[in-house]
């Protein structure tokens, strides 16, 4: 068992590392982007434009710290021009359609972008002769959930009943066969993600971002599944998880080729609504309002088990939810202010960092 690591990622590691980060415009791409940039990394960034105003990405000035280059993973052409214009020594693929309920309404869509899209980068890599990692972003939901509320481990049965679990499921077969087929000697793992939250999220139908523009509106939130519970975790949590897991694969051969990244392992659960409670307090919002939706397609109950991550790289989650919320809305009080959102993030990420 290694030990915990006293510090969440090893920074001399990144430095000077020609890293492809796809999904650089997203909240969490763009998070990805500022933290690897700011440990010295040559930061490639390859993702369609901001598809939400605001936007993270616009706000802090990312394409300003990256190359930047916007591509529709759907098209296989704009790709493989795009991987195959420098020498990358390392890959994280986050793009994505991540929205269950847009799944729904483009089911076709989100296949493309998370299956084929997926397809397309993986084929473009093959002509790549640096790598030395790759690690592929799924999610929680790539398990199939019959609702028991176990946490799941890394060796469940993979699967998904509305399109976008679904789409990530394939995604897992999809990245298994291209790097057993085409990537003998290059590690490419996948890294399963909980729910997460942090500053700078304004996407639609994601559940912090709702908080905020409520909020701001002077309105309350809707949620549909108050009850339900989710493996949430800070963006900085999550991210340093996967960094670590790609230091890993780039020095140890053993390292395991999936590992999910959550809560602490024996925290407590929190539900939609007592995340939903902690956000509208913090910002001084109207109280939440249920309305239910009784066709939705998302689960009412998702754990998942970080433990082997503890195990094997030594890693763990450091903010509990309550802190995590705090830490959230922290950042959007003081952006609406008038504070910069790049100074933000970097001063978070120093925080973070310098945690015990």
């Amino acid at each position: 068992m290694a030990a915990v690591n006293p510090g969440p990622v090893t920074q001399a590691f990144w430095a000077g590392k020609r890293v492809l980060l796809t999904g650089h415009t997203g909240f969490k791409g763009s998070w990805a982007a500022i933290w690897l940039s700011r440990m010295g990394a040559e930061v490639t960034g390859l993702g369609l434009p901001p598809d939400q105003t605001p936007a993270l990405f616009t706000l802090a000035g990312v394409e300003r710290r990256v190359v930047s280059r916007l591509v529709d993973l759907r098209s296989p052409e704009a790709v493989s021009a795009t991987v195959g214009a420098r020498d990358f020594d390392l890959v994280l693929h986050m793009a994505a359609q991540p929205i269950v309920r847009t799944s729904v309404e483009d089911p076709i869509g989100t296949f493309e972008t998370n299956v084929m899209g997926t397809a397309h980068l993986l084929q473009a890599l093959r002509g790549q002769t640096a790598l030395q990692a790759v690690l592929a972003i799924t999610s929680d939901k790539v398990y199939a959930n019959n609702e028991t509320g176990r946490a799941f481990v890394e060796g469940d049965n993979l699967g998904g009943k509305d399109p976008y679990s679904a789409s990530k499921a394939a995604a897992e077969i999809v990245i298994q066969s291209f790097a057993k087929s085409f990537f003998p000697s290059v590690p490419v793992a996948t890294a399963r993600g909980g729910n997460v939250i942090g500053g700078g999220d304004f996407s639609r139908d994601r559940l912090v971002a709702d908080i905020v523009r409520a909020a701001r509106g002077g309105e309350p939130v809707v949620l549909r599944h108050p009850e339900a519970t989710r493996p949430w975790q800070h963006v900085l949590d999550c991210l340093a998880g996967y960094f670590r897991h790609i230091e890993a694969l780039a020095t140890d051969p053993a390292t395991p080729r999936a590992l999910n990244f959550g809560p602490k392992p024996g925290g407590a659960e929190v539900s939609v609504g007592e995340l939903a409670t902690l956000g509208v307090e913090a910002l001084g919002g109207q109280p939440w309002r249920h309305e239910p939706d009784p066709q939705s397609l998302e689960a009412k109950s998702l754990a998942i088990d970080a433990s082997l991550a503890r195990r094997v790289l030594g890693f763990e989650s450091r903010l509990e939810a309550p802190e995590a919320v705090a830490l959230t809305m922290d950042w959007y009080r003081r952006q609406a202010a008038g504070e910069d959102a790049l100074s933000l993030c970097l001063e978070q990420i120093e925080g973070y960092e310098s945690r015990p």
